[in-house]
């Protein structure tokens, strides 16, 4: 299989390790080469971008040049890496002025983005790359009974022009069946494709806190177990976030909240303990077909 190069991003490698470590098990059963690379912030597609679009661009097209200079595609573990990534990529191919203007910043470090690497979400590695039934038969312990609810979040299928995934925004279905490979049950709720609200409470946190509750709202409604999703963002405003939540309205907000990887990595017989899941802020209680 094809050795990509590693960009796990600042907020996992920095905030939540623990999602790389299950990460780098499920990759290493699955078969998935990867090595490092000396990347920066990517930077982010939301706050940096707004303030200097130039500058997003310029740091953006030094990491995709790092991987260029060894000829390989990069393998992303974070949403909004990989639409930063993605998305620099997308305006220097169609903007040829905007690209010489980048290079001619990236010159002074020896540097020159030339456009030849591809950028590729972990998730569609995980589906088109190895694809289901290797992902099945690498299962040791199907999780038959498990309810889960998916969150595939914004920056995964947003802007079409240059995310290019085949779901469809309204209708995602990667995550649900990569989640359906493990045995385990996925279940439908309204709220499933809208914003968690993390991007949104840095300005306006009253908002962010209310696309919060209607999304975890939604998933109780729904029955579901555990919240699966595939953005370190979106995994931050649901784990850590639920307590606040759960003073402010005065209701109890409670819901196991696994990156795609962890569910995986317990699905293939990894034990809790080494992939760090006591670190999570909402503990995992006893879930029956988790084995916890």
């Amino acid at each position: 299989m094809t050795e990509y190069k590693m960009f796990e991003g600042c907020t996992i490698g920095n905030r939540i390790p623990f999602i790389e470590a299950a990460t780098r098990r499920v990759f290493e059963k699955l078969g998935v080469e990867t090595s490092e690379a000396p990347f920066s912030c990517c930077p982010d597609p939301t706050g940096f971008k707004s303030f200097d679009d130039d500058g997003w661009l310029a740091m953006g097209a030094r990491n995709l040049c790092i991987a260029e200079e060894e000829g390989k595609d990069i393998i992303s573990l974070c949403n909004g890496c990989t639409n930063t990534l993605r998305g620099v990529q997308h305006k220097l191919k169609h903007d040829s002025l905007k690209k010489e203007k980048i290079n001619s910043e990236l010159s002074k470090i020896g540097k020159s983005y030339k456009g030849s690497v591809d950028v590729k979400h972990f998730v569609d590695v995980l589906r088109h790359n190895v694809g289901l039934d290797k992902i099945k038969s690498a299962i040791s312990k199907p999780l038959e009974g498990l309810k889960v609810a998916c969150h595939p979040g914004c920056h995964y299928m947003r802007p079409h022009e240059w995310m290019e995934t085949d779901d469809d925004p309204m209708r995602p279905k990667t995550l649900r069946e990569l989640v359906a490979a493990t045995g385990a049950t996925v279940v439908d709720y309204e709220e499933e494709v809208i914003c968690c609200g993390s991007a949104v409470s840095n300005a306006y946190e009253e908002i962010g806190m209310q696309n919060l509750k209607r999304k975890l709202d939604g998933v109780m409604k729904a029955g579901a177990d555990i919240l699966v999703v595939n953005c370190p963002a979106c995994f931050q405003q649901f784990d850590t976030n639920q307590r606040t939540l759960s003073k402010e309205f005065e209701a109890k907000y409670n819901i196991p909240v696994l990156y795609i990887t962890e569910l995986y990595a317990l699905a293939m017989g990894v034990s809790p303990d080494d992939i760090g899941l006591k670190y999570h802020r909402t503990r995992l209680r006893d879930i029956e077909p988790l084995g916890l």
